[in-house]
């Protein structure tokens, strides 16, 4: 269960005027629990939902409140929480460290996987559940943008997380591609929480929040959510 309790997050930020620095807002009175499989937080761009996603594994610490993921803190359990929730980027390029993929996902699996020859093994197996087996040892700059997500997120699932939260993971992909991602988040037995302005995505959620001014201000079923969502940017 992911628990939050009036959560609150300010930042520091230079004053207008110079010199001193000052503090902004990005979350304030965030109270929510979400057990449900799957989850979509949408709003407009710096409305605060991809702030509330990097709390849920420790990504951006609280100034207020409380966070729990199956009642472990990520203030004080970060390295635990961070092992149990995977967090999948906006920009793949942003979270692939190593020239190719098979040695992205090898070294994902360096924790579970300690023999060199099982883990390159297992390595190329998991690219090949994706469709990826054929571009396993090309460079990462050579792949399409939806090459690089599915790549990012197979690293990712390698070790078997219980939660995935992907931070507007089909902005970046063409139709064909959201469509395939979408598909593959659907058929995932972890609990998947996503922030995105695909609402179509948003749409095949079990529930769907709204956040402006760092606030929730809807939380419903994707139908009712959707709906609110568009007659605020009216």
């Amino acid at each position: 269960m992911i628990r939050l309790v009036d959560v609150r997050v300010d930042v520091p930020v230079p004053a207008p005027t110079g010199g001193r620095w000052t503090s902004k807002t990005l979350l304030q009175d965030v109270t929510c629990e979400l057990p449900e499989r799957r989850i979509a937080f949408i709003g407009a761009n710096g409305s605060g939902k991809s702030t509330l996603l990097r709390l849920l594994n420790g990504l951006m610490p609280v100034t207020g409140g409380r966070v729990e993921v199956d009642g472990l803190d990520p203030a004080t359990n970060g390295k635990a929480v961070r092992a149990h929730v995977g967090f999948v980027f906006t920009d793949p390029l942003s979270q692939l460290l190593m020239p190719t993929p098979i040695e992205d996902v090898e070294l994902s699996l360096r924790r579970v996987v300690p023999q060199r020859e099982q883990r390159r093994a297992r390595a190329l197996e998991l690219l090949a559940e994706r469709g990826l087996d054929r571009v396993a040892e090309q460079s990462i700059y050579d792949l399409s943008g939806g090459e690089r997500q599915l790549v990012a997120l197979t690293a990712v699932l390698a070790v078997n997380p219980g939660i995935l939260v992907a931070d507007e993971p089909t902005t970046l992909l063409d139709l064909g591609n959201r469509l395939r991602l979408r598909a593959l988040l659907d058929a995932l037995p972890q609990q998947v929480v996503v922030s995105t302005h695909d609402l179509d995505l948003a749409a095949s959620a079990d529930r769907v929040l709204v956040v402006a001014g760092g606030r929730i201000v809807a939380d419903g079923s994707p139908q009712e959510s959707i709906v609110f969502y568009e007659a605020s940017q009216r």
